[in-house]
């Protein structure tokens, strides 16, 4: 297949492709991700400068008239941000999604929709083209992508429970058998008006567990009469980006358009979501850096020093929940690479865990923020602006809905063959620095492969355990890791009752509940795995304070009964968080020096 777009190529396309991310990076570690990262970071220049085109400023006002900020998505193509999202197999500088992570994060600091229009949006659909298309497949895709063009993905619809399908998208063999007509359409997609390359999950069989295919359709060699591209829609968030549907009438396609074998769609997609999903939640934890420090500047009315006494609680606390946000991320993205056969269930857990402590964050900071009232339009506008974008992003309740939809017919297999049992994951898999093998997206397994995070609990709480006897906060994380484990026990007493089929009792309240509690397991399990893995270059993070406010803070949530936290932990990490702004470093685990 020769994919051919009908829309040239911009200028800056051809010379600057691999400017972010050169042929070479095939062996580039988290410092060439992070140089990568500041190199973006630089160029999308100070955030708060009214005067920047690519500024907060810049971004609420493209919201409110519903229109991309094109000189922000023209920096970032020029920048070579696309050569990120091809495997540096094919000349593009993706190696693994960790990493991918990393360079992203700039991006969504600014604002959400930037980063699907900046490319997420054509990654998600090159994925499934990355794990089983035919090598004349993605060598096309990667051209693409590389030259400047866009590509989206068609998602099958979902009808509501036991309702009619709507919005389908269907491929039917032709009457002598030489192709496939693709009928019907998709009112909301992402960047369909935009795109080059269209990635379908079409309807190609009416039953069974094999009823959609994935196919690849070049626009500029489709029948014009066939392809009905219909006008935008306004969406609550993400005004910023391109919303608009795709409409199919008995459009001929070639049977090498099909991605994989026929009936593979499903799989592909659950497999790839994993990914896909995680790396969204994870980038997206960089939005809130503005609104924390918004809240911090607003707490001490902007002079140098800590906050009034009642502001402690919930500065620390949202700072912690990013902290745990992006241990739980970036584990579950090492993972893809090193453990592709086990990642599949806690990477679907993070998916939804991760945008709810996002949720839970940004609700917490409007109280300080509406109470002192001091934050200024600007800032209140990026808070308000980031309520309506991450729904709207997958980071929601209907995509948390579907995550967990995934997750809970899995509960009862790793409660009866996994957890407890299983062995634990290697070191390296937590140890910042260490080198992983790249993401291959065609090894990533579907379900039946484990939970490593679970027996890195088990693992930390034994280890935890013989070192009660030093007392201190030792003593207090040993309490703190069993009480987690106790968690697992019930959870996984209750799980192993759940019915093999799928029913009631998997779909409503108390599955979800079920699963609810597993997403916090498995945050708490990476935050203690992560401090574990800590190599001793950073002193805070080294230091078990953090560690026990986090944990703290899971707890409550699960609504253990845990013991108080000693107040020098939450003093200790409220002043790394006052430090961190003060500086202009990231609220994250890499604590970067931020263009602020």
């Amino acid at each position: 297949m020769t994919l051919t777009p009908d829309i040239a190529a911009p200028p800056w396309a051809a010379d600057r492709r691999h400017a972010l991310s050169p042929r070479h990076t095939a062996t580039d570690g988290r410092a060439a991700a992070l140089r990568r990262a500041a190199r973006l970071d630089a160029l999308l220049e100070d955030p708060y400068d009214p005067g920047s085109e690519h500024g907060f400023a810049a971004f609420l006002a493209a919201d409110r008239e519903r229109r991309p900020v094109l000189s922000a998505e023209r920096l970032l193509a020029e920048a070579g941000l696309a050569a990120e999202f091809v495997p540096a197999r094919h000349g593009g500088g993706l190696t693994r999604a960790d990493l991918l992570m990393k360079v992203l994060r700039p991006v969504f600091r600014r604002d959400v929709a930037l980063g699907f229009a900046g490319g997420v949006t054509s990654l998600f659909a090159a994925s499934a083209v990355w794990a089983a298309g035919t090598d004349a497949q993605q060598r096309a895709v990667a051209r693409l992508l590389l030259g400047g063009g866009r590509t989206t993905v068609v998602h099958p619809g979902l009808a509501p429970a036991g309702g009619v399908r709507r919005e389908e998208v269907t491929a039917r063999r032709t009457a002598d058998d030489t192709g496939m007509l693709v009928s019907g359409g998709k009112d909301v997609i992402i960047d369909a008006a935009r795109a080059d390359v269209y990635v379908v999950h079409a309807r190609t069989a009416e039953t069974g567990p094999r009823t959609h295919s994935v196919l690849l359709l070049d626009r500029a060699q489709l029948p014009g009469a066939s392809l009905e591209r219909l006008p935008r829609v306004a969406t609550e968030g993400m005004r910023g980006a391109v919303f608009s549907g795709l409409r199919f009438t008995r459009c001929p396609v070639p049977d090498e358009a099909l991605v994989g074998r026929p009936g593979d769609g499903a799989q592909l997609a659950l497999r790839m979501n994993q990914v896909n999903r995680c790396l969204v939640a994870g980038a997206a934890t960089a939005a809130l850096d503005p609104v924390l420090r918004a809240a911090v500047h607003t707490a001490t009315d902007g002079r140098p020093g800590p906050p009034a006494r009642r502001w402690h609680r919930p500065l620390a606390g949202v700072f912690t929940d990013l902290l745990v946000c992006d241990a739980l991320a970036t584990v579950c993205l090492r993972a893809v690479g090193l453990l592709p056969d086990r990642a599949h269930a806690p990477t679907v857990a993070a998916t939804y865990t991760v945008p709810a402590l996002l949720t839970d964050a940004l609700e917490e900071l409007s109280g300080v923020l509406g109470t002192q009232g001091g934050g200024g339009d600007l800032l209140h506008g990026i808070l308000a602006k980031l309520v309506r974008d991450l729904p709207a992003a997958g980071l929601g309740r209907d995509g948390a809905a579907a995550c967990q939809a995934v997750i809970v017919p899995q509960l009862g297999a790793l409660a009866q063959q996994s957890w407890l049992m299983e062995e634990e994951p290697p070191a390296e898999l937590f140890r910042g620095r260490a080198d992983l093998p790249p993401l291959d997206h065609g090894a990533l397994a579907f379900a039946g492969g484990g939970d490593f995070l679970a027996a890195a609990l088990t693992g930390a709480a034994e280890r935890l355990g013989c070192s009660r006897r030093v007392g201190g906060r030792s003593a207090l994380l040993a309490d703190l890791a069993e009480a987690f484990l106790a968690e697992l026990r019930l959870l996984r007493e209750q799980c192993a009752l759940l019915p093999e089929q799928f029913g009631e009792a998997m779909s409503g309240p108390a599955a979800c509940a079920l699963s609810d509690r597993y997403g916090l397991l498995a945050a708490a399990a990476a935050v203690l795995a992560v401090w574990e893995g800590q190599e001793g270059d950073d002193p805070f993070l080294a230091d078990p304070g953090w560690v026990v406010l986090a944990l703290s803070r899971l707890g409550r949530r699960l609504g253990l009964a845990l013991p108080d936290v000693p107040g020098d932990c939450a003093t200790g990490v409220l002043d790394e968080l006052l430090r961190r702004h003060r500086e202009g470093r990231g609220l994250d685990l890499d604590a970067v020096e931020l263009t602020l």
